[in-house]
């Protein structure tokens, strides 16, 4: 029996680089069942060394990569792959990218990750002998990150975390304190009754935020941590979760922090993270401030804080002293009390600072002292995804006023779009984009083509709205029926010129094999079929117009592609999962064209009779689906659509 082998030179052992040349080495030798992978230590390159693949940070002067716009090589990525016959480098400017120069090597071998999980793997079995490989890239945008949503396990959570620098990304934004809420709505079981509710408590999910936390280093992932929360832990409140039937506990001594509301002080419907607070009070800022600050102390592993106020719309305190100045001017002075504790301190940690909603109408009174410490993250929460960014560019009417708490949130891109250019006018620092596509459309969008061209385009479009990147506000599980929406947001981040077609191609083929056209087409017609996607995107409210373009045109199409699902489960193979999957999505989508069609047709019963069949069907189907459905954000969003 031949043996192949390859010498890897490990440069230095920082925990990422000792992660990076282990995937290597793994995955190298599942391609190749005969290839022997050696890894030296070594303390230096040696450039004229033959024979050997080195992989470490500072190789060459991968810094000149990065665009003019880049100023820290520490947060920004490039890639060098320079290998010749077997020999040469893996390397980028820094540890992170050094794991994804070594990723993209392997991609350029021929794997391909086509969503979470170890069968989202395409492993080829191949020799390797000798490969010749060339790459010099920079990321187009620093910030390329996924942040926690839906209901999840540990293990979804985690498997995301593996994927994301496998597609290039390279942020994970862990929200709250304590992110109970979301490993409770898996680990309860609070949408399907046919699992029973298992045992957790916050230490549990505290110990898992560790175990978490040390995947995200060992890849050198940059950590977001916390955003809403602040406003409540720090006062001795729970702020776990949005759930409005729970008991909060609020010390008597925290009563009068509370915003003021019609002349009242107390929790807004009943949720802590919806409660805004007294910020005219220097108590209330200064225990925040406090808490913040205190917090990066303990927590040196976090890159970026997010300090946001409470969640939901028309919720701030109307006493006398608030009302001299809008919650943004009070939201910027906390800002800069913050940045003077957090540099007396000697915490470096820079804060992330949310445009959202009310926050949307800018300051007028304050201004952020020194914006080298935050980072601006547009929100947009209320606008519709059926359009991109880059068609409103433009706006020329004029803004609505702002009126404390009588606020109409826009829902059109190009009022959000003017609300970001009045911030940007008094921020120049950095900033990205925080946006939905794969929390509530995504579900209305059954064939995800038109989710994932959408999202690839506003991806592209960043630049040309001021913005640095995009941090996904998502759920986990969203590769049902394809993790296509996903990738192409990677791909697009990673290359802002990169093309949707080619990819789309390449992605379908890696994913199901000689028939992966056939799939892109089948589940572009079912994209064009239905119209849920084209209306507003915000979970509660309803679609108008037309919901399909021809119900039974979509019944046809479901039908005639049976034979070719049934034909690749019979083959069997890597790609079998993806084809079960389908099976299951078009039994899926068949039951949902008859609860749209009965509720468009205002047959209100028989659409929840099939919308019960519906849920029923993915709920005794869950564990076979966990990895690529999130069954309880779907049927939150369906009910929501329709008005169920």
């Amino acid at each position: 029996m031949t043996y192949r082998r390859v010498r890897l030179a490990q440069i230095g052992r920082g925990k990422v680089t000792d992660f990076a040349v282990q995937e290597l080495r793994r995955y190298l030798r599942q391609m190749d069942a005969h290839l022997v992978v050696d890894v030296l230590i070594e303390d230096a390159y040696e450039s004229t060394r033959q024979g050997v693949l080195w992989v470490g940070e500072g190789l060459s002067d991968v810094n000149a990569l990065l665009p003019a716009t880049a100023t820290d090589p520490a947060m920004d990525d490039a890639i060098l792959i320079d290998v010749k016959q077997g020999s040469g480098i893996l390397t980028g400017t820094n540890e992170r990218s050094v794991l994804l120069a070594v990723y993209r090597f392997l991609k350029e071998l021929g794997c391909a990750f086509v969503r979470p999980g170890a069968d989202g793997e395409r492993i080829p079995q191949k020799e390797i002998d000798s490969p010749t490989v060339y790459v010099r890239e920079a990321a187009s945008y620093r910030h390329r990150g996924v942040c926690i949503e839906g209901a999840d396990s540990y293990d979804n959570i985690r498997d995301m975390i593996d994927f994301l620098p496998k597609v290039g990304l390279n942020e994970y934004f862990v929200q709250f304190l304590v992110p109970g809420t979301f490993f409770e709505r898996w680990y309860f079981h609070v949408s399907n009754p046919y699992l029973e509710k298992e045992g957790l408590e916050r230490h549990d999910v505290e110990a898992m935020t560790v175990s978490l936390e040390e995947e995200i280093a060992r890849r050198g992932i940059a950590y977001h941590k916390t955003g809403h929360g602040w406003t409540c832990e720090p006062f001795g409140i729970d702020g776990t979760s949005w759930d409005k039937d729970r008991t909060y506990e609020v010390p008597p001594e925290t009563q009068p922090y509370l915003a003021e509301l019609n002349g009242e002080r107390q929790l807004y419907e009943n949720v802590p993270l919806n409660t805004n607070l007294c910020y005219s009070n220097p108590a209330v800022r200064d225990a925040i401030t406090s808490a913040i600050t205190q917090y990066c102390q303990r927590n040196p592993q976090v890159t970026y804080l997010h300090f946001w106020l409470a969640d939901g719309t028309n919720n701030h305190c109307e006493c006398e002293a608030c009302r001299k100045k809008r919650p943004a001017d009070w939201y910027v002075q906390m800002l800069n009390e913050l940045d003077e504790k957090m540099t007396a301190a000697g915490v470096s940690t820079k804060v992330v600072f949310l445009i959202y909603v009310d926050l949307l109408w800018e300051p007028q009174q304050e201004q952020i002292k020194h914006p080298d410490r935050f980072v601006l993250m547009f929100a947009p929460i209320t606008r519709a995804y059926g359009k991109c960014y880059g068609d409103f560019l433009h706006f020329d009417g004029e803004l609505p006023a702002y009126e404390r708490n009588h606020l109409t949130m826009p829902r059109s891109l190009d009022q959000n779009l003017a609300h970001l250019r009045r911030w940007q006018a008094g921020f120049s620092g950095d900033s990205f984009d925080y946006d939905y596509h794969l929390m509530w459309p995504h579900i209305a969008d059954p064939g995800y083509e038109k989710c994932a061209q959408n999202l690839f385009q506003d991806m592209k479009d960043l630049h040309a709205i001021g913005l640095n990147g995009m941090m996904s506000c998502q759920v986990q599980r969203c590769s049902f029926p394809t993790g296509l929406p996903l990738v192409m947001m990677a791909n697009a981040l990673w290359n802002e010129k990169s093309e949707y077609e080619p990819q789309a191609k390449a992605y379908y083929q890696a994913a199901y094999g000689s028939d992966g056209e056939a799939v892109h087409a089948y589940l572009q017609a079912i994209s064009e079929l239905f119209h849920l996607y084209d209306g507003p995107a915000f979970s509660g409210e309803s679609v108008t117009g037309p919901l399909c373009e021809d119900y039974v045109a979509l019944q046809e199409k479901i039908a005639a592609f049976q034979p070719v699902i049934e034909r690749n489960l019979q083959k069997g193979g890597a790609c079998r999962k993806e084809w079960e999957i389908l099976q299951f999505h078009s039994a899926y989508v068949s039951l949902m064209a008859e609860a749209v069609k009965e509720m468009e047709m205002g047959e209100i019963e028989q659409a929840k009779t099939h919308a019960a069949q519906l849920f029923d069907l993915v709920n005794q189907n869950e564990l076979a689906l966990q990895a690529v459905l999130d069954v309880y954000n779907m049927q939150n969003v369906f009910r929501s659509k329709l008005k169920m």
